[in-house]
């Protein structure tokens, strides 16, 4: 599974596929976004619609680092994704 890195705001991001996929499999694809370890992680999900390439992997090797800056603006908490099984990122994140 590719892992992309990205820095938004002077924080390093790891960016890969989450492995969701909607009813029609290919239309939506999951991203995570995890900056830190351990005690200091923070998780986020985003989702995005693949234009032209289907595959997880190399949809989310065609996106632009802008264009992920922007989904992780755009992302939501851990807690509130079913991609991370709603758990929350540790405290102090």
């Amino acid at each position: 599974m590719p892992i992309r890195t990205i820095t938004v705001r002077g924080r390093a991001w790891r960016v890969l596929p989450s492995g969701f996929t909607t009813a029609n499999v290919n239309d939506e694809h999951g991203v995570l976004f995890i900056a830190g370890e351990g005690d200091q992680r923070e998780v986020r999900v985003s989702h995005y619609s693949p234009l032209g390439e289907r595959s997880r992997e190399r949809a989310l090797a065609a996106l632009s680092d802008e264009y992920l800056a922007q989904l992780l603006r755009e992302s939501q908490p851990s807690e509130t994704a079913p991609e991370t099984g709603y758990r929350k990122s540790p405290p102090g994140a």
